[in-house]
């Protein structure tokens, strides 16, 4: 018989904000067994492949661009994780998580800022995705438009 372990609420959406790229905060609450958890993991692989991608192409690699927003849904999921655990209510944290132990998770200032600081990381990274991809994309259109001038 399986040992129930206690489950942090506060303690798992930090990890889902630090290190949910790597799937961590999958790990730590089903397992390593966790088909999402490892879903991260490509996710992130394929991200710093399509970066390097990227890097060496000088934004130019479409295959870099795929493998990027990859790595980037692995990323931004993280992030939003961290969220929607943070703001759980704690008796269904517990109701979902802590049934059958005795320790309950109880959330606090912890959790708030974690939330705080998750969406606006999250956000940040979102609005600097978008202007660099929007930036490549107008200069590589905006090409034979200045050749023809």
């Amino acid at each position: 018989m399986n040992a129930v372990a206690y489950k942090s609420k506060t303690l798992t959406a930090g990890l889902a904000m630090l290190f949910g790229t790597l799937g961590l905060h999958r790990f730590y609450l089903y397992g390593v067994r966790d088909r999402f958890g490892w879903a991260h993991i490509v996710g992130s692989a394929c991200g710093v492949a399509g970066w390097g991608l990227l890097v060496t192409s000088e934004l130019h690699s479409v295959s870099g661009w795929i493998l990027t927003i990859l790595g980037a849904i692995s990323l931004f999921s993280a992030f939003l994780a961290a969220i929607v655990y943070g703001l759980r209510p704690d008796e269904r944290w517990n109701a979902q998580f802590n049934t059958h132990v005795s320790n309950k998770s109880r959330s606090g200032w912890i959790a708030v800022i974690i939330v705080s600081v998750s969406l606006f990381v999250g956000a940040m990274l979102m609005m600097v995705g978008l202007a660099v991809a929007f930036q490549t994309y107008f200069e590589i259109h905006d090409t034979p438009n200045r050749l023809s001038q």
